[in-house]
């Protein structure tokens, strides 16, 4: 869907090399396969569980950490589909962050700049509703997720 708007109202946001477009999608990819971790962490009911998903994701974001660069995005100087494709996995752990402290970012620091970055963008923070933070928290607890065990 991102590519189709880009296609048909631009900005770019893909590069126009192939291959580092190639190399773009793969990264987005690799988004959505965090995206499908951290939905095994977010719903986790008992702490073996969490503990195990916790360590995946921050091994996911240590491979992260090793592709970026000067920055400030993921890819360089420009926002593109990538980082896109990151920011809402950055923005599940502005909740999280407030429940307990996850430790996913520990060894990270390019990451966690990274994240800090796309969460000063007016296009990434008003790209979710005013209350998502409730909403998640709902969602959290309809699930029974361990992670609300955890808060202070």
């Amino acid at each position: 869907m991102c590519e189709y708007l880009e296609d048909v109202a631009g900005p770019a946001l893909h590069p126009s090399d192939p291959l580092e477009r190639a190399r773009h999608r793969g990264w987005i990819e690799f988004a959505s396969s965090i995206l499908s971790t951290l939905w095994r962490f977010e719903t986790a009911t008992h702490a073996d569980a969490y503990e195990t998903h916790r360590q995946a994701l921050a091994a996911q974001l240590i491979r992260v950490e090793a592709e970026l660069g000067a920055g400030p995005f993921l890819t360089g100087d420009t926002f593109t589909l990538v980082d896109a494709a990151f920011a809402p996995i950055f923005r599940y752990f502005d909740v999280f962050d407030a429940l307990t402290d996850t430790r996913v970012f520990e060894d990270t620091p390019s990451v966690r700049a990274w994240r800090t970055t796309l969460f000063e963008r007016p296009s990434v923070r008003q790209a979710v509703v005013s209350d998502y933070g409730e909403r998640l928290r709902a969602f959290l607890q309809a699930h029974d997720a361990h992670i609300l065990k955890l808060a202070a």
